[in-house]
């Protein structure tokens, strides 16, 4: 144990790929995402019903109805704003369906990085990549400190990574996958890896942790 009694470390371990149930636990109660494909049925009226993708800041357009945020509404609110957009003005009784077709899997980029935010899994993506979907890391971020928060069978994990060992080769840049956060930078958890960090162990392998 290092750092704190809830902390678990295994150093040099691999960080294990979630299982199916962690990809689809956020989708349990979905909320639409950017990128998103989605089909809008507004009964009646075929020329308004179209299938769409949510630009990538979250919102749609649609005749008639204009520019809406899509993004953190679920199926039925969105549905309840076309129809409220349409409704006295064009339409006398609207009825809207909004189905999403393609759900686009997420990550999360935070801390040291030039645009932090959610950005979508296309592919096979590796920590490098997902980093670098948020325009890179700034220019005090601490590169030596990186970590991977993930959800395995209900147990939460952490991994902590050098960005420099695994662009230098000394192991792999590894995959991350939907539901995952990626932190560059400084943080609660990350001071818990302090002592293994100032050692200069993870330039020969990563660092994992189960979080209890």
């Amino acid at each position: 144990m290092i750092g704190r009694p809830d902390l678990n470390i295994v150093q040099g371990g691999e960080l294990p790929a979630p299982a199916k149930q962690d990809l689809i636990l956020q989708q349990r109660s979905y909320s639409i995402g950017p990128l998103d494909r989605v089909t809008i049925d507004v009964y009646g009226l075929p020329e308004l019903s179209r299938t769409m993708t949510v630009d990538a800041d979250g919102t749609i357009s649609m005749p008639l109805v204009g520019i809406l945020q899509a993004s953190g509404r679920s199926s039925t609110e969105l549905s309840g704003l076309i129809a409220g957009r349409l409704r006295g003005r064009y339409v006398r009784d609207p009825q809207v369906t909004v189905n999403v077709d393609t759900v686009n899997q997420m990550i999360t980029v935070d801390g040291a990085v030039d645009t932090p935010g959610l950005y979508p899994v296309n592919g096979q993506m590796t920590l490098i990549k997902a980093i670098a979907s948020a325009k890179g890391v700034t220019e005090f971020a601490r590169t030596d400190y990186v970590v991977v928060f993930r959800q395995v069978k209900n147990q939460k994990m952490a991994a902590v990574y050098d960005l420099r060992a695994i662009r230098q080769g000394l192991y792999a840049d590894p995959e991350v996958y939907a539901n995952d956060v990626v932190s560059v930078g400084d943080s609660g958890t990350q001071r818990a890896f302090k002592t293994l960090l100032s050692s200069g162990a993870l330039l020969t392998a990563p660092l994992v942790a189960v979080l209890q």
